[in-house]
């Protein structure tokens, strides 16, 4: 099952829209590449199994 959530990119700030894999865990960690400046986000994504709402928080790869 698949949902969309948004994050803020870590370099130009920017909304991005993503699809997130519900049946892969509560807690995900994987690299994005923001869809405007295309730089590499690593993505935190907790996922609430009661609600299916997704909290997302966003740092630069290093």
């Amino acid at each position: 099952m698949q949902t969309t959530a948004e994050y803020y990119c870590a370099y130009c700030g920017e909304d991005n829209v993503i699809f997130v894999d519900l049946s892969a865990g509560s807690y995900q960690t994987y690299v994005e590449d923001c869809q405007i400046c295309c730089q590499p986000n690593v993505l935190y994504l907790q996922i609430d199994e009661d609600t299916l709402d997704v909290e997302i928080s966003s740092e630069p790869e290093s």
